[in-house]
This record gives structure tokens, sequence and C-alpha cells, in this order.
């Protein structure tokens, strides 16, 4: 997808009213869980510096407690006094050296609560000049890009399952080559997706 391309379709799908997402909606009968969702942020920074538009993701390092070897995109906990942009945008800086003052935050999406208890809200932003990414050592084991075009075709997404905690738990995947996109990233990212949709 080009960069003008990728540009006007990620401002329609922002323009659009955006939807509150669950890890949970794939679950029939589903009980949510009594205590409020954490607080967190994750950046879809869109590159639009080479010929085709590419989102950066992230792959967590093997040895993590929580989801170790996942594909992520860069992100973390909102911090007290912070929104979730300053969030995204720290979290960036600390996992790949992405300097906050290089991506041009365009809005956000509606907050997806995922599985393990956090209130996700997704900030889109545009990088339009080239950064040489830093995956930080004890967190991040690869920085890569996805071509836009891939992880913003419907299509592409589908419905996936395993036993967990006892049960079958479904989930959005959107693969890629060796990478496994999957969980509440890749159900982000879908929601992204069918905004850009004609």
């Amino acid at each position: 997808m080009r960069p003008d391309e990728a540009e006007a379709r990620i401002g329609r799908a922002l323009a659009r009213l955006p939807a509150l997402s669950s890890d949970h909606d794939l679950q029939p009968g589903h009980v949510a869980p009594p205590r409020a969702p954490r607080p967190a942020a994750v950046l879809i920074a869109v590159d639009l510096s080479g010929a085709q538009a590419r989102v950066l993701l992230t792959k967590r390092a093997a040895h993590l407690r929580h989801h170790p070897g996942q594909i992520a995109l860069p992100g973390g906990r909102i911090e007290p006094g912070e929104d979730a942009v300053a969030a995204a945008l720290r979290e960036a800086e600390e996992e790949v050296a992405l300097p906050p003052s290089l991506p041009q935050v365009l809005g956000t999406l509606g907050p997806h609560e995922t599985v393990t208890g956090f209130s996700v809200t997704a900030v889109v932003a545009l990088l339009r000049e080239p950064f040489a990414p830093v995956p930080e050592a004890g967190e991040v084991e690869e920085v890569f890009g996805v071509p836009l075009a891939h992880l913003a075709d419907p299509a592409r997404y589908r419905v996936e399952g395993r036993v967990w905690q006892g049960g079958l738990r479904r989930y959005w995947v959107a693969p890629w080559g060796p990478y496994y996109v999957w969980g509440a990233t890749a159900r982000i990212l879908r929601g992204l997706a069918l905004g850009m949709a004609p």
C-alpha cells in the first residue's frame, strides 16, 4: 500500500466512531472478572518512509514471564499522570528506541479489554522519516515491519483456538511469513483494518 493511500485510509478509519472491543467477544457465556481492567496503551506506528507502508511490530524476548516470544505492538501500562498517547510513546522509546518527537499521532482506537485484565488503548501514528530501531535487550528480541496492506485486509484475519485455563479460548490471528500475529495484537489491528475498509 502506497504511503499516500495508507494515510488517507487511516484517516478515514479514525474518523469513524471508535468501538469497544474485547478478547472475550469470541467466548460464548464469558463472565467478566469482578475487578476493573488496568489501563495500558500500545503504539500502531505506520512507517511511511519507504515505498510501501509498514507497521512496526516486536517479538517479545523468550525469557519474559508474561507473553514470551509473542508478537506485539510496542506498549505497556499507563503510569500515574500519563494519558494513552504519552504512555505509548514512552514505551516505544524504551522498547525500540523510537524518538518520541518522530511519530505524528493521528488519534486512538477504542479501548480493547484483554483476557489478562488490561484495557488497552491503541495510539495510531505515522512515521514519515526512517529510523533505526534498537530492541531493548531485556524485553524485545526483534523489531520488524509488516506491510500495512497485509494488516489492513480483513480477509487476512481468521479465528483459531486452543485450550487455556481448562476451556477453549478462541482468538483472531493474522500470520505473516514466520511471524504469528495473534491474540490482542491481532484483534486491535483487525479493528483498524475494519475501519480502513471502503
